[in-house]
């Protein structure tokens, strides 16, 4: 079980390095690796085992967090309607983008970021995403809102980017010009 223990913090190398492909199919270890950061997500989404093992609450996770610099994500969260985007997978790549603009209007936080970082960061409305699943099988997800949000942020962790590079330092709470607001 992945622990806050495992997720390494900003200033560590490996965040900022591009993640290495996954080989498919996914061997058995990569597969393991990949459930891992899915049940931290589940885990730390529920009060009790959060609490109990002192989780910090997130709707995703990416490989290189845990010192691990693989191309792999999970990601665990609700959209506006509802609905639930669970997935795991290997090798995510954005192939479509809105020209639409959209940001959380309380900014994002990120699990080996410990302290707040005011700012807007402004990502794309809508995307649709090429992956493999956890048994290597090639699927394509659109998404908007949140999920795609979430997704963006983790996917920028396999190339080595972290959200605050993305804050405008002089102007951090300005939004873009009909960039979309969205409320968590």
């Amino acid at each position: 079980m992945i622990t806050m223990k495992d997720i390494i913090r900003d200033g560590h190398p490996t965040l900022r390095k591009v993640a290495e492909d996954v080989k498919m199919p996914p061997s058995k270890e990569d597969q393991e690796i990949l459930k891992s950061l899915h049940e931290y997500i589940l885990n730390s989404q529920d009060p009790e085992i959060a609490n109990k093992y002192g989780l910090r609450p997130g709707i995703g996770l990416a490989a290189p967090q845990i010192n691990v610099s693989k191309k792999m994500i999970a990601v665990h969260v609700i959209d506006e309607k509802e609905q639930l985007h669970s997935y795991m997978l290997f090798n995510p790549r954005i192939v479509s983008h809105s020209v639409e603009k959209a940001y959380l209007s309380s900014g994002e936080g990120c699990l080996s970021v410990d302290e707040v970082i005011p700012g807007y960061v402004h990502r794309y409305a809508r995307i649709t995403v090429k992956a493999n699943d956890i048994d290597g099988k090639e699927i394509k997800i659109r998404l908007k809102g949140l999920p795609a949000i979430a997704f963006q942020h983790e996917i920028d962790h396999l190339h080595g980017k972290m959200f605050y590079d993305y804050i405008d330092e002089k102007n951090p709470f300005t939004p873009m010009d009909q960039a979309i607001a969205i409320d968590r």
